[in-house]
C-alpha cells in the first residue's frame, strides 16, 4: 500500500501520497512561514502548525487508504508545551532564531562545551525560562518532528529520531541517548525530553487520524532528502540547492570521534537509523543559495523572475571574468566566517547584465564545490557524482556550471524536494510497502545526468573568497 508523507519546512507544509512505484499523487502545499518580531528572532505558533498538519493530513487520506505514515521535519527548531493540555506554552523557536547566541558564548566560556544557536540545547533553555511558573513535571520540549508524532498521536508519543536528535546538541553520538552532561549544562530534565527511536520502524498509531495509520517514518529534512535520492551507501552525496545549500555524504556504520565541526567546516549526522543499526554522515553548509538568485530580482532588479536567470546566463558564454562571491550571509563551510559578505569583482565597462547573472550561478556552483571538496577531505569518502534538488535543481544552466565547477557528473532530481521521497522509503521500508531501504531505493532515477564540460578557475575563486573574507571583523571572530 501508499504512504502518507508530512513534509514540515521552515516556511510550509507539504502532505502527499507516494505510491508503491514511487509516484507522488495528492500533493497539498500550506504556507507556514515563520514570524520575526524583531531583527535576529524567528518563532512560530505550534498551535497553529498542529491545526494545518491534522486538516492537511485528513485532507489527503479522504481519498486514499495507506499503510503508514513518514514524517520529515525542520531541523533543531524548538517547541516547549505542557502535557497535560496538549498546548504550547511559549512561542515555538525556529532554527534560525539568534537570541541565544551569547549564551553560546558564555557557556562556552565557562564550561567548554561548545553548540551553536541554531541547535536545539540554548533554544530549550531558553524557552525553560519563558516558562519557569509551569510545573517542570508536565513541560516537554521537542523539535518539530516530536511535535508531529505527539499531535499525530492523539497526544500519546513523545519521540524523536536520530537523525533530529543528533542536531540537537544535546546528543551523545558514543550511546544513541540523550547526554546527562548536556542535559545537566542546559538545565533540562531528561524527563522533558522525547525517547529517541529508529528513523524507519513502527513508531505508534496516528489515532487523530481515520483508520489510525502507523506512524513508521521519522526523519530530519536533510536526512530525508539523503534518502529521497537513493543516497545510502558511504561516498553517495547530494546537495540541496534551496534558499541556502546543504551537502549531505554518506560515510558509513562508523560512530565519529567526535560530534563537534571538523577541520574542513563539515558535521557529522546521523544519516539515518533503523532496527540493524545508525549510518553515519556529513553535512557541509552554504549559507545562501537561490537567496542570491532573489536578491537579484527583488533587490537589484537585474532580472525580474528568478527563472529567468538560467536563459540570460546561458546567452553568454562565460562571465567575461566577472566573479561573485555568494556571502550575503557570510560564509559557511569550509571557512564559517559570519563577518563575509557577498563581493563581486573583475567589473569592466564591457561587463552586460549577463555577465553578472552567469558570475552569480558560477558563484554559487564554485560554493558548491567548495562543499565537496570539504566534505571529501573531511571524511576520507570519496563523492564519484552528486545529486541535486531543490528549487536551483530546475535551472539547467547552473545544473551545467555545478558540473564544470565540481569536475562531477549531476543527477537531477525527479522532484523538487526530495524529502517527500525519503519519508516515504523509510517509512514504507517499515511497513511492506517495500520489503528493504534498498528496494524503495532502487526506484531513483534521476530526471537528468549532465556531465562537465568545462573547467571553472578554482584558484582564482579562492582568490576571490579571501578578498571577500573579514569584512564586518566583529562577526568573523564569532566561533560556534
Amino acid at each position: 500500500m501508499s504512504i502518507l508523507v508530512i513534509d514540515i519546512g521552515t516556511t510550509g507544509i507539504r502532505c502527499g501520497i507516494v505510491h508503491p512505484d514511487g509516484h507522488i499523487e495528492g500533493l497539498v502545499h500550506e504556507v507556514s512561514a515563520p514570524n520575526s518580531p524583531s531583527p535576529g528572532l524567528v518563532e512560530f505558533d505550534a498551535a497553529a502548525m498542529r491545526d494545518t498538519i491534522l486538516r492537511l493530513a485528513r485532507g489527503v487520506l479522504a481519498d486514499h487508504h495507506v499503510s503508514g505514515i513518514g514524517i520529515a521535519a525542520q531541523r533543531a527548531s524548538t517547541i516547549a508545551w505542557d502535557a497535560r493540555t496538549g498546548e504550547p506554552l511559549a512561542p515555538a523557536l525556529g532554527w534560525q532564531d539568534l537570541r541565544t547566541v551569547g549564551d553560546c558564548l558564555t557557556i562556552r566560556a565557562e564550561t567548554g562545551i561548545s553548540v551553536a544557536p541554531n541547535q536545539t540545547a540554548t533554544k530549550a533553555r531558553w524557552l525553560l525560562q519563558a516558562c519557569a511558573a509551569v510545573d517542570r513535571s508536565s513541560i516537554r520540549i521537542g523539535t518539530v518532528d516530536s511535535w508531529a508524532a505527539f499531535v499525530l498521536s492523539g497526544n500519546r508519543l513523545h519521540i524523536t529520531d536520530h537523525t533530529n536528535a543528533a542536531v540537537t546538541g544535546l546528543y551523545d553520538a558514543s550511546t544513541g541517548d540523550w547526554s546527562e552532561l548536556l542535559l545537566a549544562t542546559f538545565g533540562i530534565d531528561r524527563s522533558m525530553m522525547p525517547h529517541i527511536v529508529d528513523s524507519s520502524g513502527p513508531l505508534g498509531e496516528a489515532t487523530a487520524l481515520t483508520g489510525a495509520p502507523m506512524i513508521a517514518g521519522l526523519v530530519g529534512d536533510q536526512q530525508a532528502s539523503l534518502v529521497g535520492q537513493a543516497c545510502i551507501q558511504p561516498g553517495q552525496a547530494k546537495i540541496t540547492f534551496g534558499t541556502g545549500g546543504m551537502l549531505d555524504v554518506v560515510t558509513g556504520h562508523a560512530t565519529p570521534k567526535s560530534q563537534a565541526r571538523s577541520t574542513g567546516g563539515t558535521f557529522p549526522i546521523v544519516a539515518f537509523a533503523e532496527a540493524r543499526g545508525l549510518t553515519w554522515g556529513a553535512e557541509a553548509i552554504m549559507l545562501s543559495a537561490g537567496s542570491n538568485i532573489e536578491w537579484l530580482c527583488s533587490d537589484m532588479g537585474i532580472l525580474e523572475r528568478p527563472e529567468d536567470s538560467a536563459a540570460v546566463a546561458a546567452s553568454v558564454a562565460d562571465s567575461a571574468g566577472v566573479m561573485y562571491v555568494p556571502a550575503l550571509l557570510g560564509l559557511g563551510t569550509p571557512q564559517w566566517d559570519y563577518g563575509a559578505r557577498g563581493t563581486l569583482l573583475g567589473l569592466t565597462r564591457g561587463s552586460s547584465r549577463a555577465h553578472v547573472v552567469r558570475a552569480v550561478l558560477e558563484g554559487i556552483a564554485q560554493r558548491g564545490a567548495d562543499l565537496v571538496d570539504a566534505a571529501e577531505a573531511d571524511t576520507g569518502v570519496s563523492i564519484e557524482s552528486l545529486r541535486v534538488d531543490g528549487g536551483m535543481s530546475r535551472n539547467s544552466t547552473f545544473i551545467e556550471v555545478l558540473a564544470n565547477a565540481t569536475a562531477r557528473p549531476i543527477d537531477v532530481s525527479p522532484v523538487t524536494e526530495a524529502t517527500t521521497l525519503g519519508a516515504a522509503y523509510l517509512a514504507g521500508a517499515a511497513c511492506g510497502t517495500w520489503s528493504s531501504l534498498t528496494e524503495a531505493c532502487a526506484l531513483w532515477s534521476p530526471s537528468a545526468r549532465v556531465a562537465p564540460t568545462a573547467h571553472l578557475d578554482r584558484q582564482r575563486w579562492a582568490d576571490a573568497v579571501e578578498r571577500a573574507a573579514g569584512w564586518i571583523p566583529g562577526l568573523s571572530t564569532l566561533d560556534f
